[in-house]
């Protein structure tokens, strides 16, 4: 997918006006943000945002996250362990302390 994000007002309102108009190849709107599919009118249309505010649109090419495949066991463990805390106030690092899930520390220094 193509990501477009948009920093000025006038970049938005373009952004709003391409989403609106060619709703078939947009993904997802996301505010100041879309998504747009990764065909070459998706490009057309990110380029055409940027060469109009070329300094107030940033495109990104992206790609979905398969949790599965990209996210190892431990990480997906803790996460769902976490939401099944008992007490919903407990923050990760204190929950994470004495527990077989990764410290915060760990998961912030290991990519993906």
């Amino acid at each position: 997918m193509l990501l477009v994000v948009t920093y000025s007002q006038a970049a938005r309102t373009s952004l709003r006006n391409v989403c609106r108009t060619h709703a078939s190849s947009v993904v997802r709107r996301l505010g100041r943000a879309a998504l747009l599919e990764e065909t070459e009118h998706g490009a057309f249309l990110a380029l055409r945002l940027r060469e109009k505010h070329p300094e107030t649109v940033r495109l990104e090419r992206t790609e979905p996250l398969n949790e599965f495949r990209d996210v190892p066991e431990s990480v997906r463990d803790a996460a769902r362990a976490y939401e099944d805390r008992a007490n919903d106030t407990t923050p990760y690092s204190a929950f994470a302390v004495g527990s077989v899930h990764p410290a915060p520390s760990t998961l912030k220094s290991r990519d993906l």
